[in-house]
């Protein structure tokens, strides 16, 4: 058994706990730091996220050789999840770890979304694209928990155990569009993948996944069902505005607003009480270092400002696995009074979001979300109450 993502160790104790204590298990489970649990018969490993690191890299380098090492009647069992694409940091040949560090940094942020970094992670990688499935001569039975919007296990942690369609020029060009420098032995390893002297990641329909099997067993769309049932049994009326929502944060955050604002004066589309639900993975493109933040509390923000302290509007987002961005929050809450406690201790809002210091912001207030880490990660989770 492998696993590895920010679900790992919960993933791997559920198979513990599940698998018949006659029957021989054993393999290494790959989570985030602070996301381990006490395992017996699997040895845990924590690593850094979202920029890898040796503990990665020499985690992945073991994971690699047991998919190597299992024999043809045996069975490989992978447990993914999103957050596998920095802790699976094995580069390929020519590439070191303190150049992933440096490509991840400038992605993450570029604005670029993660369909499009995972497209080059893939592309500097020995295990991921398919390549862990590719290495192993047993069956691969793969367990997915999605974190990306289309829930295309080939994008969640980059594809370990699944086909993938994109290529080196592809990765060239997300480099290009973003304006990303890559370091030279990076450089290098695309050119010669661009000349066809290294080889592709294996693509769909390739004689390698015959014996592998990759199946999605939770998403965000199950998340936001419980959230609107839950919603419902207290009396308000919730809306699922879809589990794939996109785009630059605050540009997000300017429609809910309008969508608030129509509600709120002609109760339309929606009467209230209402909750608005949505999840998927914004993005946030850095304009000036050295703030604090993540695409939650970034995206709540902006909708603060654009709702200037509409009455009767409550707003949480957050993200399933407990961490939004670098620090220890999973996201925030907004109430009606927000903006005005922050205006009467001296806070500047706009002052705030353009130096994406959303986590400032809402820890001067006493707003964030801190869950800890929940060992599970379906992605965002957007709730905007109108009552």
């Amino acid at each position: 058994m492998l696993a590895a993502g920010k679900a790992a160790a919960s993933m791997a104790l559920a198979v513990e706990q599940h698998w018949p204590a006659d029957r021989k298990l054993f393999g290494i489970a790959l989570t985030r730091y602070g996301h381990a649990l006490p395992l017996e018969r699997i040895r845990w490993v924590e690593a850094a996220h979202p920029v890898p690191d040796e503990a990665g890299e020499q985690a992945a380098r073991e994971m690699l050789g047991a998919a190597r090492a299992v024999k043809p009647a045996d069975l490989l069992l992978a447990l993914i999840s999103g957050g596998g694409s920095a802790l699976l940091s094995l580069a390929a040949e020519g590439i070191s770890i303190a150049d992933l560090r440096k490509v991840t940094r400038d992605l993450l942020a570029s604005g670029a979304t993660i369909q499009e970094i995972n497209t080059v992670r893939k592309h500097l990688s020995a295990v991921h694209g398919g390549r862990l499935a590719a290495a192993c001569r047993a069956p691969v039975h793969a367990l997915i928990i999605s974190d990306v919007t289309g829930d295309d296990p080939t994008h969640i942690a980059s594809g370990p155990c699944a086909p993938d369609p994109s290529t080196f020029q592809e990765a060239v060009d997300v480099l290009n569009r973003f304006d990303v420098k890559p370091p030279r032995a990076v450089l290098r390893h695309l050119i010669a993948g661009l000349r066809g002297e290294r080889e592709e990641t294996p693509k769909p329909g390739s004689e390698v996944f015959r014996k592998v099997e990759n199946r999605v067993i939770a998403t965000a769309r199950r998340s936001l069902e419980a959230a609107a049932r839950t919603f419902r049994d207290h009396g308000v009326e919730p809306v699922i505005l879809g589990d794939s929502v996109t785009g630059e944060a605050r540009e997000v955050a300017k429609v809910m607003a309008a969508l608030v604002r129509e509600i709120r004066a002609h109760g339309s589309p929606f009467r209230p009480p209402v909750a608005l639900l949505s999840g998927g993975e914004c993005t946030v493109t850095v304009r000036a270092p050295g703030g604090r933040g993540g695409r939650c509390a970034e995206f709540l923000l902006a909708l603060a400002i654009e709702l200037g302290g509409a009455a009767e509007v409550h707003a949480l987002a957050a993200d399933t696995d407990g961490i939004d961005g670098s620090e220890d929050n999973a996201g925030a809450l907004l109430a009606p009074d927000s903006l005005a406690r922050a205006r009467a201790d001296g806070i500047d809002a706009r002052k705030m979001l353009a130096l994406h210091d959303s986590y400032g912001f809402f820890s001067a207030l006493g707003d964030l979300l801190v869950t800890g880490p929940t060992r599970t990660n379906v992605n965002d989770y957007r709730a905007i109450l109108i009552s």
